[in-house]
């Protein structure tokens, strides 16, 4: 497809896709190769389970 042929939402999508490609590019993940300390991965579990376990709640009532 051309861009000629693309409706404004189309060009946005193809235009915010190539900024992120760049992005990624130039910039890279910066965390590659690092490891999630024990505790972070318990604290961030720990806060999952209370998120699901309000939406429970919320659901149930």
């Amino acid at each position: 497809m051309q861009v000629k042929d693309m409706n404004v939402e189309q060009l946005r999508d193809l235009i915010r896709h190539t900024v992120e490609q760049c992005l990624e590019e130039y910039f890279g993940d910066p965390d590659v190769g690092l490891e999630v300390k024990t505790e972070v991965k318990q604290k961030l579990l720990d806060s999952l389970k209370r998120t699901q376990a309000e939406e429970s709640s919320i659901l149930a009532g």
